[in-house]
């Protein structure tokens, strides 16, 4: 029999994999996973590697220079001699260049995580997008990198989580000649303060980040940077009630007893994996990953953001998808819909082609309402004018299902696109003895949409058998 901690955790590791499913989780990364080889067999963190090779090249002692803070010290130590700041950076470049460290290992797991579409790092270097390229695109330079400073603002893209490559976000620089990214702690102050002020804010990646469940992995914040940079993604007082979580995967925080203390009494949402250090949680988490998406399966395909309703043949549905039923002349406001549920990770089936009946095709909309995970019929204006069509009978299947399905399971859930009313509406009985969604337009509140990932959630743990 299964121990009370080894339950508890199978299901942490449940929950976060269904979040990950979603596409719901950003990983931000740090230097932890950062590392290089000793020539003995061992490994060695690449920024006190990095830290050493600069102090030499600038004639400063450290050879006490070992923590996580080391290029820090040894900046310090050239500036107390009377050194200049600027000429730190590109000899850390041209350091970097001559040292070309291989991917580590971690990150070449984390990169395999096909759900994952958008990752933040906090390092300067590019060997994350250079594991992603060479994971997912056999080596080719694909993979969109983007880096934020105080002098130069970017941004992540809207459609960043949907795109057909992923984005690998540098929140605090990224290596160049400049001064553009960080190495002291003074650096670390600016590019945080500079985030705060209207006019830099990265809105969109910041909004992603209070919207997303993250994994925060070996980051070696020291405490007071930890506790402001979750306070900072999550937009908000901690301690207030919210869905979104965070797990930290972090070897120095659990050497700080003030910031644990701090996050499991005030940052209810906050979770610190305590068995073992970021690599091990990496390891962990892609062995789960790869024993739920065997190899060879098909891997997720975002939905390109301007994908529209089209005469392309119907696609094959995905088990568990949710069923949109519409009226052509709704079109618009479905494509609306179902683009607001691709973004949050909800795969999304419906009949792009609205052909004849005809058997084959009869014979497909009955295996996909038999095997979806919600039936989402849309109604209008343009339903009720039409007295016939092939969505009635897409109705009338879905309430055939509904009756082999318990009462308290919600699977038929209508939504309407405008002021029809539900008196004297054109509707199966069935659909009048549940609550309707009122979506003028086809525009997804977030109440919706938090309603059909806590569904769609719901609904897997039932598949299996874990509810």
């Amino acid at each position: 029999m299964l121990s009370s901690a080894t339950t508890t955790q199978d299901f942490f590791w449940d929950d976060l994999l269904e979040y990950i499913d979603e596409r719901r989780v950003i990983p931000v990364i740090g230097a932890e996973l950062l590392t290089v080889s000793d020539g003995a067999g061992g490994e060695l963190p690449l920024a006190r590697v990095l830290a050493q090779r600069l102090a030499e090249r600038l004639r400063v002692p450290a050879e006490d220079c070992t923590g996580d803070d080391a290029l820090n010290q040894v900046v310090c130590r050239y500036l107390q001699r009377g050194g200049r700041r600027e000429e730190i950076y590109p000899r850390l470049r041209n350091l970097m260049k001559e040292l070309a460290p291989a991917v580590p290992e971690p990150l070449r797991q984390l990169a395999r995580i096909r759900h994952f579409n958008v990752f933040v790092t906090t390092t300067f270097d590019s060997l994350l997008a250079q594991a992603l390229d060479e994971e997912r695109h056999g080596g080719a330079p694909k993979t969109v990198s983007l880096a934020y400073a105080p002098n130069h603002t970017a941004d992540l893209p809207a459609d960043a989580r949907r795109a057909p490559v992923p984005t690998v976000f540098h929140l605090l620089g990224r290596m160049s000649a400049s001064p553009d990214y960080v190495i002291t702690e003074e650096d670390t102050l600016e590019f945080f303060t500079s985030m705060q002020t209207e006019s830099k804010r990265p809105g969109v990646l910041l909004d992603e980040l209070k919207s997303s469940h993250l994994l925060l992995i070996g980051n070696t914040f020291p405490d007071w940077l930890a506790r402001f940079f979750i306070r900072i993604a999550k937009s908000g007082r901690l301690s207030l009630q919210r869905e979104e979580l965070e797990v930290i995967a972090d070897r120095r925080v659990r050497t700080e007893p003030g910031l644990v203390l701090f996050l499991k009494n005030f940052s209810y949402r906050t979770q610190i994996f305590e068995q073992g250090n970021a690599a091990e949680f990496v390891q962990e988490l892609a062995a789960r990953y790869t024993a739920r998406h065997p190899a060879g399966s098909s891997p997720p395909v975002a939905a390109p953001a301007a994908a529209a309703l089209s005469s392309a043949p119907t696609e094959e549905m995905k088990p568990g998808a949710v069923f949109l039923s519409y009226a052509s002349q709704d079109a618009v406001a479905v494509k609306r819909l179902r683009d607001a549920l691709d973004a949050a990770g909800i795969d999304v089936w419906l009949d792009q082609r609205h052909l004849e009946s005809g058997d084959d095709f009869d014979q497909q909309i009955k295996r996909n309402i038999r095997a979806c995970s919600l039936f989402l019929p849309v109604i209008s204006a343009a339903t009720q004018a039409r007295h016939e069509g092939y969505f009635r009978l897409e109705w009338n299947l879905a309430v055939e299902r509904a009756k082999l399905i318990a009462e308290t399971i919600p699977f038929i859930l209508p939504v309407a696109l405008d002021g029809v009313s539900e008196q004297g509406a054109l509707v199966p009985e069935r659909f009048l003895q549940v609550q309707w969604t009122r979506l003028p337009g086809g525009a997804a509140t977030p109440e919706f949409i938090e309603r059909m990932v806590r569904l769609i959630r719901d609904f897997r743990k039932r598949e299996r058998g874990l509810l």
